[in-house]
């Protein structure tokens, strides 16, 4: 059944019919066309544009319809023009002209904007669950490891010491933000385009809040036209889940890095890898590399989003039934990486002591040896100058920071003396950057209990 095809003379050719049809992608929103239609059917009751006793047929109709649909006795049929058109012919069927009275002061256009919405906002509140227990697993582990010792890294160069719990917790920043990017996200796509009609509005007495208090959108949208053609929020979304994909796939990176035998910081567990059909010894992180490389997909759903807006004349052009399959395998791809990211995260094992030799190597403690020379009231240029030299020297002789013999130091600069031994210790360099944001352990527990108490809120 066409819902248009009262104006046309020549059936739909089977061509046609499928490159036009949206049901194949579109179906999963048959909840949500039902829960509207039912709010509809109530709100033109309430009104008077039809009996109450006809809403609340319809609205019965509905919700036997949703039963079936669940249950499995009604199958979506997959040569409907689209979920609206197959919900609103199954009615019919059943309810007969009461059936056909559903339609009244609506028009597809609004009631495809609405499911969207609909559907939308419960899947930010499911993605962001799956973000709130990634977050969980980020703060849990970092306070396991407040005190291991590890590099941080600039340029992919050995920099300064850290410790893995304060490297843990930059990403765990990045998913509270991600949390509140969906929220924000969620609360611009709280108010309702039904009752917009095709693109002016109707002129029956309808009450738009009533159908957007049954609905539970905190508003309605206020302009008709932007009603039905707005997809700033499918494209918001798209790039919210985006950053997601960002962090999850920067993360990512540096597990696989990490299990690699240059630097063999973390062993990832053996329900997370995978082998080779050649090399027997090989364990590769598949699900890491899979992350990494779907970022890519959900990168390309948002400029397929961008593309097909940017040039659409107000208002509804078929254009956007393009924002579906976009959106929607968005959700799914991140759904998908974050559901297999977290148990891998939870389960790898950390290996304290490589990270711990990594870092003894490389001259990390440069900056606190500068340091120690500036506290003793040595201009910091000059003893960033003589600290350079000391790397140098180290260098040449094959020695580091620690092993250098104090004449050597002295050489150098006269102010040196024992306790440039113990200021450029790997331990105290790391524990007592104590400055707000820093790697010191008591700032990684406080930090892992604030994120973890901003979940609970």
């Amino acid at each position: 059944m066409q819902l248009w095809k009262g104006r046309f003379q020549k059936a739909l050719s089977k061509t046609t019919n499928d490159f036009n049809s949206s049901i194949s992608f579109d179906s999963r929103m048959y909840r949500e066309d039902i829960e509207g239609s039912i709010a509809h059917s109530k709100m033109l009751g309430e009104c008077g544009i039809i009996t109450k006793e006809d809403a609340e047929k319809i609205g019965e109709g509905l919700r036997a319809i949703l039963a079936d649909i669940e249950s499995g006795r009604l199958a979506i049929d997959p040569e409907a023009e689209d979920i609206h058109t197959f919900i609103e012919g199954e009615l019919t069927a059943r309810l007969g002209d009461t059936g056909k009275r559903l339609h009244t002061a609506r028009s597809r256009n609004d009631q495809v904007a609405v499911d969207i919405k609909l559907y939308l906002k419960k899947q930010c509140d499911e993605v962001s669950k799956l973000v709130e227990k990634l977050l969980q697993v980020i703060c849990v582990r970092a306070e396991e490891h407040a005190e291991t010792i590890m590099p941080g890294y600039t340029h992919l160069q050995r920099a300064q010491p850290i410790t893995f719990g304060h490297h843990l917790l930059a990403y765990g920043e990045m998913f509270a933000r991600d949390l509140q990017r969906l929220s924000d996200c969620k609360k611009r796509m709280d108010v309702m385009p039904l009752g917009s009609g095709a693109l002016a509005g109707t002129t029956y007495p309808i009450d738009r809040t009533i159908t957007a208090s049954l609905l539970d959108f905190g508003g309605i949208t206020e302009n008709s036209l932007d009603g039905v053609s707005d997809r700033d929020y499918c494209i918001e979304l798209a790039g919210a889940l985006s950053i997601i994909m960002v962090h999850l796939s920067r993360f990512s990176e540096e597990i696989i890095m990490w299990c690699s035998w240059e630097f063999k910081f973390v062993e990832l567990d053996d329900a997370f890898s995978t082998g080779s059909s050649i090399m027997p010894q090989k364990k590769n992180p598949d699900i890491a590399e899979l992350v990494r490389g779907k970022s890519g997909r959900v990168f390309g759903d948002l400029m397929g989003l961008l593309t097909v807006m940017k040039g659409i004349p107000l208002a509804y052009n078929k254009d956007m039934q393009e924002d579906k399959e976009a959106v929607f395998d968005a959700i799914d791809t991140v759904k998908m990486c974050l559901t297999a990211f977290t148990p891998m995260l939870d389960t790898m094992k950390v290996i304290p002591q490589n990270m711990r030799k990594a870092a003894a190597g490389g001259f990390i403690n440069a900056t606190d040896c500068a340091d120690y020379l500036v506290k003793k009231g040595l201009p910091f240029r000059d003893a960033y100058k003589a600290t350079g030299e000391l790397v140098a020297l180290c260098i040449e002789k094959g020695l580091t920071l620690e092993t250098l013999p104090l004449e050597e130091y002295k050489k150098i600069c006269d102010i040196f003396d024992e306790g440039v031994y113990e200021a450029i210790g790997l331990e105290k360099c790391a524990y007592e950057r104590r400055s707000q944001g820093g790697p010191c352990p008591d700032n990684v527990r406080k930090n892992a209990e604030r994120l973890k108490a901003s979940l609970n809120k």
